[in-house]
């Protein structure tokens, strides 16, 4: 198969992945210049980051006037998972310049991942570059979208909008926890530590107990619910 013929399949395979990041993207856009951030700012964090959830959990540190290591931590500890995934297809990548390989790195998500594992043998960078690109052109262009509309939107409906970010954490938590019940009990232990942080320590930020929290909650679930080795 040709280089373009990889590129093309790639790009083929990624659409739907496309079509699903431009409303979520939108929703970036908006909720990021309601929270203060200039459009061009808001656009540039969505070309330089594939990362939904990492993204959304800035905006609300930079809004609350959160640290640079709040923010550092908070996202390091949402993307570690971009990491495993990277070492995952390390094994099926065909040999590739580093400028290749980083390439194809900025571009792993959830999504492309799950594509991306299930090809044929070998992964090639025409493929990858195919996978990536659509996906990269649908999440900045709904950050775009967003940006700018928010701006024609009267304030009391572009306020609302905020309401997109935690349906989005729903829509991720509630079906794995309905699906492992392991999950849902490290997820109320998260809250729970939340909570009895937001309650009785005012004093930490939301970035650093949404730091504690997600570590904690993660560690209990580590040691209790370990899974069965194949």
């Amino acid at each position: 198969m040709t280089k373009t013929k990889q590129f093309i399949n790639g790009a083929k395979l990624s659409i739907p992945i496309a079509l699903g990041y431009i409303p979520v993207s939108f929703s970036f856009g908006m909720l990021a210049v309601g929270a203060g951030i200039p459009p061009w700012a808001a656009i540039i964090i969505s070309m330089t980051n594939l990362t939904s959830a990492g993204q959304f959990a800035g905006i609300n540190i930079i809004a609350a006037a959160g640290g640079i290591w709040e923010m550092g931590i908070t996202t390091l500890v949402i993307n570690l998972r971009y990491m495993l995934m990277s070492l995952a297809l390390s094994q099926k990548i065909e040999k590739m310049p580093l400028i290749k390989r980083l390439i194809a790195a900025f571009g792993i998500t959830d999504e492309i991942f799950a594509v991306a594992s299930t090809a044929g043998n070998k992964i090639t960078f025409p493929f990858m570059a195919g996978l990536i690109s659509l996906p990269y052109i649908g999440w900045a262009g709904g950050t775009v979208l967003g940006a700018y509309v928010n701006k024609l939107l009267p304030q009391n409906l572009a306020d609302a909008m905020g309401i997109t970010l935690y349906a989005m954490f729903i829509a991720i938590i509630v079906p794995a926890a309905r699906k492992n019940k392991n999950v849902l009990f490290v997820l109320l232990i998260a809250v729970a530590i939340s909570s009895l942080i937001y309650f009785t320590m005012p004093f930490i930020s939301s970035g650093w107990s949404v730091i504690i929290a997600a570590v904690a909650a993660s560690a209990v679930g580590a040691t209790f619910f370990k899974e069965a080795e194949e």
